[in-house]
Formats: structure tokens, sequence, C-alpha cells
């Protein structure tokens, strides 16, 4: 790799990335599969690093002009069919790891979320059950103050470690996250790599029932095994976005392969075929319907990344 937009494979490569980080380095990869809704187009480059130090490594070493772009589990974004430039970061079981100390429970950035809720069920740890009701990792839960089921990120972090795009080492405390609804104060270029939450000692068999009714209720009303990408625009102050949606005709609303969920309207879907366009001018119709019928615009919640066709 070479100091330039580029990033052309240059003879001298080895003299600035080492071999073993070379290794996990792949060009014009495919990003249609790193995602829920199936779709977008290819990446400049991708990187898996193995851990937090290879994160690090690599970062201190890739030049500052280089884009960087971090994927989790891609729960909540649409990358676009044109690609992305520059560098995605794609983390891996390298930042899944849990553990348990003082009263405080850790987790990778890497993380399900509901893998969280699960290791603190088994543990009899309770107030992090609403996590078993969001569809992302860890790193995006703190990045986007995620939320749902009466609980948020904000109301039970306590620090997030995190690797600037300089490729230095830093804790946050949670005043410095400056959490508010769906967003945190994060440095720019910065990656999360683990968050640390607070929990309590709780009745085992009570947690699981609260995750248990939290499952239940997202199978009732969400399209949980579609190809989607979560809620799609937030909540505005006193509303709710579905019922909007709603109340503008765009239930089952369809434009090319994407459509507007039959089950739960703040919810985009990808029926088979769509582009990740289908996708995004989908949400912009919903859009313009919702201020034409309501007055209100509403706010992408998804995270629409990458370069359109």
């Amino acid at each position: 790799m070479q100091a330039s937009m580029a990033l052309s494979p240059p003879p001298n490569a080895q003299c600035l990335i080492p071999n073993a980080l070379l290794s996990r380095l792949r060009q014009n990869a495919d990003l249609s599969k790193t995602n829920w809704f199936r779709v977008g187009g290819r990446a400049e480059w991708l990187f898996r690093p193995e851990d937090a130090k290879d994160l690090s490594a690599f970062l201190s070493l890739l030049p500052a002009e280089i884009p960087v772009t971090v994927l989790g589990v891609g729960s909540n974004v649409i990358i676009r069919d044109g690609g992305i430039d520059g560098v995605v970061i794609k983390l891996g079981r390298g930042f899944a790891q849990l553990s348990v100390a003082s009263g405080q429970l850790s987790a990778g950035a890497a993380t399900l979320d509901i893998h969280v809720a699960q290791f603190a069920c088994e543990l009899g740890l309770s107030g992090l059950e609403f996590l078993s009701g969001i569809p992302g990792t860890i790193g995006g839960a703190v990045r986007m103050n995620a939320g749902a089921y009466g609980s948020d990120t904000s109301q039970v972090l306590v620090e997030a470690e995190i690797v600037e795009r300089n490729g230095k080492f830093r804790t946050l405390s949670h005043a410095e996250l400056g959490f508010s609804y769906r967003h945190s104060a994060l440095p720019k270029g910065a990656i999360v790599t683990r968050a640390t939450f607070k929990v309590q000692p709780g009745d085992k068999q009570a947690i699981a029932a609260g995750m248990a009714e939290i499952q239940k209720s997202r199978e009732e009303t969400q399209p949980i095994r579609a190809r989607t990408g979560g809620s799609t625009f937030r909540n505005p102050p006193g509303e709710k976005a579905w019922e909007l949606l709603d109340r503008a005709g765009c239930r089952g609303l369809i434009i090319g392969g994407a459509q507007v969920s039959e089950k739960h309207c703040n919810f985009l879907i990808n029926t088979g075929n769509a582009s990740a366009a289908d996708l995004e001018n989908l949400g912009e119709e919903v859009r313009r319907r919702v201020l034409e019928k309501t007055g209100i615009r509403l706010e992408w919640e998804i995270e629409r990344i990458g370069k359109s066709e």
C-alpha cells in the first residue's frame, strides 16, 4: 500500500504495512454480503483486524488522507451500489470477548447485542435485557446510542475503549461520549473496540422472562426474518415514525425491489432483488409523503454510506 488515495499496491508496500497486516487486506472486496439488506458495491480495500492491537498498528501506518469506514454486523446500514472508497474495516472475532468484574460487564465492539444480553442473563445480571431487542453490535450501540424497550445505551454505559484514526488507544467516560437521542459524540474517525456497562444482580428466571417477552414482541410486530435494516427513521419528538408513515399511506409501498414492510411501516425490506438505490429512493419517497401529509420531516436512522452508481 502506498501513501495515496488510489491505494494501488506498490512494490514497496511491505515497507509501509507489515506482512502480518497485509495478509488481512483485500482489494476490490464485495460488500453485498456484509450487511443485512444484502446490497451494495465493493470496497476499494477491506481490512479485517485480528484484535485491537492489530487495528492500532494498521491505522498508525495508514496515511491520514485515506478515508476509513467501519462496519459491524451491517444491521443498520445501506451500502450504496457504487461501493466505498478507501479502506473498509470489518471487526470480527477478535472484538467479541465478554467478561465481568466488579459489578461491570465488558464486551468487545463486534459482540452481537443479543449475545451480551444472553451472557448477562446466564450470570444472573440485569440491566441489559433491552439489548436483546436490538439487531446490531456493541460498537454500533455505543456510536448510535442504540435503544429499545424502555432503555438505551447511555443509561447503562460506563466507558468505551476506542482506537483513534492515528492508531492511538483512548478510553472515554460516559460524560465524554456526550450521548443524545440516537447519537454519541465519538471523535471523528474513532473506532470503538470495547465497552463497559453497569449491571445489577437479578433473578435469572425473571431476566430470561423479560428477554423472552422482548423477542415475542419483535416477532409479532417486526419483519425480523426479512432482509431489512431495522428502524429506518428516528422517532420525531412526541411522535412515532411508523405511525406517521401509516398516516401518509406508505404501508406496503414499493419501488423496484424495495418495499415498506406491511408488518411494521418503519422497516424497509429487500424483497429479493433490490438495489441500494431502490431502498434509498423508497426511503426518500416515504420522507416526501410524510412531510406532505403531516408537515414533519423524518430523519434517517439507518446509515447510508458509499457512492451511488
